[in-house]
């Protein structure tokens, strides 16, 4: 059980959950959490349950049977600028240099920090709600190309597609 002590968790949204019947009011909670060994991994979940606990524990272990792996730029940063949309919420995210930091708001945020990235440039239009937004962060993180997996598919050196500044 030496792996699960290398994952950040990070609790994005709890929402209560109203259940009415014949004797009142059942109240439960569902959870939304992001979990990531911010080095590239990242998984995200959805759980409900009766108590607060039980549901942000539920969700850390369906995020981390959930994982995958997202390639960065210098371990800091995406490698391309990227746009996605899902539901009402879309998302853009851009490259930054060196010392930028995480300019994001929110659930991107939180997506960010867990999955390692440093420096990057986030917008989240459309919509505010948390569930939407990380799906679509997900869905851009996702379309993620780096030069290695590009020049494999096209059987040319990194060399050859990586651009030279200068």
């Amino acid at each position: 059980m030496e792996k699960n002590t290398e994952f950040v968790e990070k609790l994005v949204h709890i929402n209560r959950i109203t259940k009415v019947v014949k004797g009142g009011r059942r109240f439960g909670f569902s959870a939304l959490v992001v979990v990531g060994n911010q080095n590239g991994k990242i998984g995200v979940a959805h759980a409900k349950a009766k108590q607060v606990p039980d549901a942000i524990k539920k969700a850390n272990e369906l995020a981390r049977r959930n994982l995958i792996q997202i390639p960065l730029k210098d371990g800091r940063t995406i490698h391309h600028d990227v746009f996605a949309k899902d539901g009402a919420g879309i998302v853009k995210l851009r490259t930054a240099d060196k010392g930028t930091s995480i300019k994001a708001g929110g659930p991107i945020r939180a997506v960010c920090e867990v999955l390692g990235i440093k420096d990057i440039n986030a917008k989240s239009m459309g919509t505010a709600n948390p569930h939407n937004v990380i799906r679509a962060c997900m869905k851009a993180l996702s379309k993620q190309k780096s030069p290695k997996n590009i020049s494999l598919l096209r059987n040319k050196k990194i060399s050859e597609i990586v651009r030279k500044r200068g």
